[in-house]
């Protein structure tokens, strides 16, 4: 079972989508508001930790630990990044240098959909080359 970690650096940002039914997904900026990652090369500002509808408040976990869903079976110390639907996506070095790191698989997912948990610090991401 997934489960957070205290100690989190938080932020709060106008949601400029429904992101309702996106409860611990990867979220960007998007001018002065924030919407779902939607490519793998998309640098995610944080972790959605609630459930805001558009023009409402969202809360993000930028750094600390996380519930996050997952893209596949991701593996406990697997790197990740966010997927094309903001799901936490396993990272391999040298595969891809437009995609983004942001943080570390500690409890392991078996399937898509799936919530883990992870580190994450998406206040200094990096390339996954």
């Amino acid at each position: 079972m997934a489960y957070e970690i205290s100690q989190a650096v938080l932020i709060t940002a106008v949601a400029g989508a429904d992101l309702s039914a996106k409860q611990f997904y990867f979220v960007k900026y998007s001018g002065t508001s924030v919407v779902l990652c939607a490519a793998a090369t998309d640098v995610p500002i944080g972790v959605l930790q609630n459930d805001p509808i558009s023009g409402a408040e969202a809360a993000i976990l930028v750094v600390g630990g996380t519930k996050i869903v997952s893209s596949a079976s991701i593996a406990a110390g697997v790197k990740i990044g966010t997927d094309s639907a903001g799901k936490a996506d396993a990272k391999v070095a040298g595969t891809d240098i437009t995609e983004y790191t942001v943080g570390q698989v500690i409890l392991a997912a078996t399937a898509d959909g799936e919530v883990l948990t992870a580190v994450i610090n998406c206040a200094s991401p990096t390339r996954s080359a």
